[in-house]
Order: C-alpha cells, then structure tokens, then sequence
C-alpha cells in the first residue's frame, strides 16, 4: 500500500502499545473510518483479503489455507479478516508458535458470527476500537482544552473564537470520515449515505449469508436517527416505525436486526452509567441510541443545512451525537469510558466519564449559549443530590460541552465550560 501523507489519530500511542503488548492486535470499526490507513501506517508488509485483482485471488489463497497469507514481514496487516474467518485461528496459533510481539494487526469492519472460529484468541489478539474521526483529528478543533487535564480539573481559561452556527452543522453533516476531508458540503453528504447502502445491500448479507428484509432494516434504520441521542428501547422502535412508516415489524426482529446494526459497527451506543454513583436511587438500564457517526443521521433523515436551521430540536439531537462521538473518542485514549446516566427520578446526565480510579466527571451538552447557566444549574443541583446520599459517589468534575460558546472557562460555580470545537483528549 503506498504510503501517503499520513494524518495523525488519536489511537495512534494505543495501536503501538498494544503491538508491543500482544501477539497480534485487531483494529475493528466502521468502514472508511481509516482503519486500513492507520493500520497499514503501523505495518511493515500487508494483504488485503477484499483486494478484487486476479479474481479476488488473495481471498481465494487465504480461503485454500488461511496460513499462505500470514508470512511477510511484522507487523503484517491483514485487511478485511472476516472476509475468511479461519484467518483469525490461523493468526492465533502462529502467535502460539513465538513468544513475539507485534506479529500482526487485522483490520474488520464487520464480527462475524462464531461459525468457523474456533478460539476466542484471549491473550493473544487483542481487540481496539476504532471510529471516524474526532475534530480534533479532522483539524476542526483548535485543541486548547485537554479532557484529559480537564476530568483533573485543570483547565487555563482561553478565548476559542467566535462559533459559527453553520459551520457547526457542516461539521455534523459532513461526519469524520477522512474521505470526506475537504469535500463541499454538498458532496460530503453524499458518502454517509453510500455506507448505508453499501452496508444494507451487500455487507449484511456477506457477514453470514443469510437474506434479511432490506426494507424492514432501512425502516429501523430510519427510526434509529428519529430516535438519535434518546434511550428509546426496542418496543419504542417498533411503535416508531408502525405510527411513522405505516409498517408491522416484530420486537424479535427489531432486536436481531439491531445486533446485526451493532456487529457492523453502524451503531455505537452510549452505555448506562451506575456504579457506585448513587447505589440507593434505582437507575435505568437503557442504553442511549447513536451511530457510528451523526452523519448517518442526518443520511437517514435527509437533512439539509437550511432544515437543520429550521429544526433546532433535530440539531440539539445531532449535535449532542457528535460530541458524545468525540469524547468516547478523547477518553478511550487516556483510559476513561463514557457513560450516560438516567433514573427513575428524571434526573439525567448527558455523558459521564469514568476514570480508571473510579472517579467520574459529569457533562452536560448544550448547543447555544443561552443555555449554559440552566445546565450547570442542573449540574450542581445533582452534585448537591450525590453528595448527600451517604451511598452515593458525587463527581469530581462539572462541565458544560457547549456548540456557540467563544471561549473555555471556569464559572465562579466551579462548573466549567468549553466549547467542543477547542477540546482534545
């Protein structure tokens, strides 16, 4: 693979310590997302498995014996594994064979159901998520607030520059895919909808060869972006797309087509946050709905940016999908896992970050301005609630993620407020 100008990306330290770590490490995500670019970055020799030349003859030598593809010099990428399962068995039991580090890296964009596996490859394959690109790594954050020095409470007030309303809904559009870098508006908006395509129409049958309803899938698709950034569970899905669509589909479908969606990498949901925060509150379970990227959203909703202008609830919903993007992109890389919270009380947290401690911060996400002192009102109010349940862990941090703010700053309340176009991890 020539080797271009590279962009950087944030997984970049955590590929290269897993290399020096495991036998072989398997970066999976989305497709286009720069998986195959990264890794091949990290590589010293490769294969591409999906490589149509000669009749797709790399796919063919590695379907005969998954073995003739695995020499070459380490770390040697193996692009598409899924395409021919008994690579990742083979790939395990090379690694069996010596005691080096580093050997190889496979990229997926797609887990493939376990038929054909026969070791999980624990120890041995270590598994790294990969998603589109944050815009600190598409150039669209100035990067003068580290999450990382922010969940310590440490931040140096800055001027950011003035936001741009537009600009802002470019960003959500356009998505970060590297592909779309560059592009006019207009024409980046067409990839994300390409994926759909391409994904519904071919990957989903050749992830297990079974034929699915396209249409009941684009009918769930489309309910998952009216239902973007929201915890709407599978009966809610299903009620969306009867009262919207006019169509029957049953809860067992919504749930197997949903796996399928999560197997792909087309969705990248926000998980439930409960631990230790307020163990005498019951808290609810639902995880909240995103995709891989806000962009697909916009794709399935056709929006436009003169709609988006017109519907500041859809854009609050996008918006918030693009920040959470960001900062599970900016906390993985120093440790950190984000969460949602939500309890029966009606009380909820837009994002929670929880450190490797056990510390957790507390975000809330507001597009304009006008909406920062509600929120870290909100904000102290459950800290106080936290704080007070003798059961209960209340944060270390609070802060305002906010889409037209001009500047990163601490209020005299102690919550902080950035904008998301100046953070970094």
């Amino acid at each position: 693979m020539e080797k271009r100008e590279y962009i950087p990306r944030i997984i970049d330290p955590k590929l290269d310590e897993y290399l020096s770590t495991f036998g072989a490490v398997c970066v999976e995500g989305p497709k286009w997302c720069g998986k195959t670019w990264t890794s091949a970055h990290h590589s010293k020799s490769e294969i591409f498995i999906g490589d149509p030349a000669g009749n797709f003859q790399n796919r063919q030598l590695a379907e005969m014996s998954p073995e003739l593809v695995l020499d070459g010099e380490a770390p040697r990428l193996i692009d598409e594994w899924q395409e021919v399962p008994p690579i990742w068995d083979a790939v395990r039991y090379r690694v069996d064979q010596s005691a080096e580090k580093g050997r190889f890296i496979l990229t997926g964009s797609a887990t493939p159901n376990h038929k054909g596996i026969l070791h999980s490859g624990a120890g041995r394959i270590a598994r790294l998520r990969m998603r589109p690109m944050s815009l600190y790594e598409s150039g669209d954050s100035t990067g003068q607030v580290s999450l990382a020095a922010l969940c310590r409470g440490e931040l140096a007030p800055v001027m950011t520059g003035e936001p741009d309303l537009k600009e802002l809904i470019r960003l959500i559009i356009r998505g970060g895919w590297p592909g779309s870098l560059g592009l006019p508006a207009e024409r980046a908006a067409l990839l994300p909808e390409e994926y759909l395509n391409a994904v519904v129409d071919d990957d989903v049958y050749r992830m297990d060869g079974v034929k699915r309803n396209t249409v009941k899938m684009r009918l769930l698709l489309r309910s998952l972006a009216r239902n973007e950034s929201t915890t709407a569970t599978n009966r809610k899905l299903r009620s969306d797309i009867s009262e919207i669509d006019d169509e029957d589909i049953d809860v067992e479908t919504v749930k197997e087509y949903l796996d399928i969606f999560e197997r792909l990498f087309i969705t990248d949901n926000q998980l439930p946050f409960s631990t230790g925060v307020r163990s005498s509150v019951r808290v609810k379970q639902a995880v909240k709905r995103h995709f891989a990227d806000p962009s697909l959203a916009c794709a399935l909703l056709r929006v436009s940016p003169e709609g988006l202008l017109g519907d500041l609830n859809t854009l609050g919903f996008l918006f918030e999908a693009m920040c959470e993007r960001d900062l599970k992109i900016y906390a993985e890389s120093f440790g950190g896992a984000l969460y949602h919270y939500q309890d029966y009380q009606g009380r909820e947290i837009d994002a929670v970050i929880e450190l490797t401690d056990g510390r957790w911060c507390a975000f809330e996400i507001k597009l304009g301005a006008n909406q920062i002192d509600s929120a870290a009102e909100g904000l102290l109010k459950l800290k106080k609630e936290f704080t007070e349940d003798p059961k209960g862990r209340p944060p270390e941090v609070l802060c305002v993620i906010c889409g037209l703010s001009k500047a990163a700053y601490r209020r005299p309340d102690g919550v902080f407020v950035v904008p998301v176009t100046a953070l970094k991890n």
